[in-house]
C-alpha cells in the first residue's frame, strides 16, 4: 500500500527535512526548503547483476555519436547525440529551445532515426503549425502531447524511438507522487526514470529544462548530476544571435561554442561569427575598438563601444552591457590617473551584437575605448587590442594570442596592440607591444 507523507525538500540539493527550517541542513542554502507531499512506495525489483569487464575489452561501438544535422550543435556535442545519453537543454522562455529541438528531430528523422517529441507544454496543433513554418514535417517524426510519466514510458515502449525529446521535464509528473508538477520530488523521480529508460534502451534523450531568474537551471541540482550533458542556450530577445554552450559533457570537451541566427524559417548556423558581429561597424567613431576575444576554442572579433559624457550627478552613472561591471569599475580606477576626467563622467560601455564577454582579455580594448571617447579621438580602423589590465596599470598576456591575431588578420586588420610579453604574431599583422596602459594609449595615438 502506498503511503503519503509531508516533507520539506531543498530546491537546491534535494535534501529532506521533517520540518521547515530557514536553512537547508545539507547544503546550507537559505530559504530553499519547500513543503511537498511524497509517496512512500515499495521498492522496485533490482536489475540483473552486471558482469565486470576488463577496461581494454569494453566495446566502444555503441558510444559513437549520431549527427543531428545542425553543424553548430554537433560542434558543441563533439559529433552529435550518443545513443543512451541524456541531455538537458536549458534557456530562457522564448529563446528558441523548442525550435532548435524540432529542427534536430527533423534532421535526424530524415536520416533514418525514429524520433518522438513529447510536448508537455504545448498542444499537438501548436507544434504542427511551427513545424510547417520550419519545414520540418518529415516521416519517422512522431508527436504526442502528454504530461503523465507512465503514459510517456508506454509510448516509448510501443514506438521504440531512437531519439526522445521531453519538452519540458518540469511539466511531466508521476501521478503516484503526491507533489505538484515541477516540484523537487517530481523533477528528480521523473528524471531518474527517464535516465534509466534511456540507458536500458540505448535511446538518446533530451530534456528541456526551465531556468531561474539568475539564469541557472531550475530544479534540484541532482538533475544536472544524473544526466550526461547540460546545454545552455543563450541570447538576447532583441537580437537574432543565439549561443549554445555545454556546461557539462561526459562525451567530450565543454569548451566549444555554437552560434545560431534566429530567422523566420528557424535557426541557422553561423559559420563565420566574427564577420557577422562586425557587419554594421562604422569606422572612424570615437569610443569604438575591436577586440579578438576567445570563447572556448573559438576566436571571435567583437566591437566594444564606450560613451563618456559629462555628469551633473554626485555619483556618475556606470553602465555595462555584455561586459562585467566589476571589470569596468577596475578599469576606471586604473584610468583615473592618466585620464582624470573619467572620475566625474557618466560611462556607458557595450559589447555590440548582443555578445557577452566575460574574459579579462578585453580589458585593454575597453580601456582604449574609454580614452578614445573621453578625448573624442577615433582609433585606427585597422587596429585591434587585447590584453589583461592589472591594478598597477600593467598590461598582462592572455591565452592563445596568436590564434586571436590570426582571426583578426583573416578579416583584414593590420595592427594589434598586445602585451609586451606576447609571443610573435602570425603573418599578416603587425603588433605594437605595450607594457602599461599609458604606453598603450600612446601607441594607439590617443595622447591628448
Amino acid at each position: 500500500m502506498t503511503k503519503v507523507k509531508a516533507v520539506y525538500r531543498c530546491a537546491e540539493c534535494g535534501g529532506e527535512s521533517p520540518k521547515w527550517l530557514g536553512r537547508c541542513p545539507a547544503c546550507e542554502a537559505w530559504g530553499s526548503l519547500a513543503e511537498e507531499l511524497a509517496s512512500v512506495r515499495t521498492p522496485a525489483p533490482t536489475s540483473p547483476l552486471s558482469v565486470p569487464t576488463q577496461i581494454g575489452e569494453v566495446d566502444l561501438g555503441a558510444w559513437s555519436a549520431t549527427p543531428t544535422g545542425l553543424t553548430e550543435l554537433d560542434r558543441v556535442l563533439g559529433g552529435g547525440l550518443v545513443p543512451g545519453s541524456v541531455t538537458v537543454l536549458g534557456g530562457e522562455p522564448g529563446i528558441g529551445k523548442s525550435t532548435l529541438l524540432l529542427q534536430v528531430l527533423a534532421g535526424m528523422a530524415a536520416f533514418g532515426s525514429r524520433c518522438l517529441l513529447v510536448t508537455a507544454e504545448e498542444s499537438a496543433q501548436q507544434v504542427r503549425v511551427r513545424a510547417e513554418r520550419l519545414g520540418t514535417i518529415v516521416p519517422d517524426l512522431y508527436l504526442v502531447s502528454e504530461t503523465a510519466l507512465p503514459n510517456v514510458l508506454a509510448h516509448v515502449e510501443d514506438l521504440a524511438p531512437d531519439v526522445l525529446v521531453i519538452d519540458s521535464i518540469q511539466t511531466v509528473q508521476d501521478p503516484e507522487l503526491g507533489s505538484a508538477p515541477g516540484s523537487v520530488a517530481q523533477v528528480r523521480e521523473c528524471a531518474h526514470r527517464l535516465v534509466r529508460a534511456a540507458k536500458e534502451r540505448g535511446m538518446a534523450t533530451v530534456l528541456v529544462g526551465h531556468v531561474t531568474k539568475e539564469g541557472g537551471l531550475a530544479g534540484p541540482r541532482v538533475l544536472e548530476h544524473v544526466v550526461d550533458t547540460v546545454l545552455s542556450f543563450e541570447g538576447e530577445r532583441h537580437h537574432a544571435l543565439r549561443l549554445l554552450r555545454a556546461a557539462k559533457h561526459r562525451f567530450g570537451a565543454t569548451s566549444e561554442l555554437g552560434l545560431f541566427e534566429m530567422t523566420g524559417t528557424g535557426l541557422v548556423g553561423v559559420p563565420d561569427p566574427s564577420r557577422l558581429f562586425l557587419a554594421d561597424r562604422r569606422e572612424g567613431l570615437p569610443g569604438s575598438v575591436v577586440v579578438p576575444t576567445l570563447d572556448g576554442h573559438r576566436p571571435l572579433l567583437v566591437e566594444v563601444q564606450a560613451l563618456v559624457t559629462g555628469s551633473s550627478l554626485p555619483q556618475p552613472r556606470r553602465s555595462a552591457q555584455g561586459l562585467d561591471p566589476g571589470r569596468l569599475s577596475l578599469l576606471l580606477a586604473v584610468l583615473s590617473r592618466p585620464v582624470s576626467t573619467l572620475a566625474r563622467a557618466d560611462v556607458h560601455v557595450s559589447a555590440a551584437g548582443g555578445v557577452r564577454i566575460v574574459e579579462p582579455g578585453a580589458d585593454l580594448a575597453v580601456a582604449l575605448a574609454l580614452v578614445s571617447s573621453a578625448r573624442n579621438l577615433p582609433l585606427p580602423a585597422d587596429l585591434v587590442a587585447c590584453g589583461e589590465v592589472g591594478l598597477g596599470g600593467e598590461v598582462r598576456q592572455v591565452s592563445q594570442t596568436p590564434r586571436r591575431l590570426a582571426e583578426a588578420a583573416r578579416l583584414g586588420f593590420k595592427r594589434a596592440i598586445v602585451p609586451f610579453s606576447a609571443p610573435d604574431p602570425p603573418p599578416g599583422i603587425e603588433v605594437l607591444k605595450a607594457s602599461t596602459v599609458t604606453w598603450a594609449i600612446e601607441r594607439a595615438g590617443l595622447t591628448a
